[in-house]
């Protein structure tokens, strides 16, 4: 991808944000889960940027962030639990959520 791509913490609105050539291009929601531990229950990418890996760029970044920071993650978006099936991220620790969580927090259509 040839675009300026940056993605960023933003505290406040409890999201990783991914900006392409300083325009907001998707973003990771985030949110605490008690004793170091941070649920993903959901990302989205604008249809203006969809195929153009920006869905992939913003979790790799959000989540050696997160592993950085040294929180365990609870992946209950179905973007981020296929993300993580695909790819290893060094000194991640992951909580996976029960079968039937993930499912509940699918949309129609998508895999759990």
């Amino acid at each position: 991808m040839t675009d300026d791509l940056t993605v960023t913490r933003n505290d406040e609105a409890h999201r990783y944000e991914v900006h392409v050539d300083g325009e907001l291009g998707g973003f990771l929601e985030f949110r605490p889960a008690g004793e170091g531990r941070v649920a993903l229950p959901h990302t989205e990418v604008d249809s203006a940027f969809k195929g153009k890996g920006l869905g992939s760029a913003l979790a790799s970044e959000a989540l050696a962030d997160l592993a950085r920071r040294g929180d365990a993650i609870i992946p209950t978006c179905p973007f981020v639990a296929h993300y993580l099936r695909e790819h290893d991220v060094p000194g991640l620790v992951i909580d996976w959520p029960r079968e039937e969580d993930a499912a509940d927090s699918a949309d129609p259509g998508e895999p759990a």
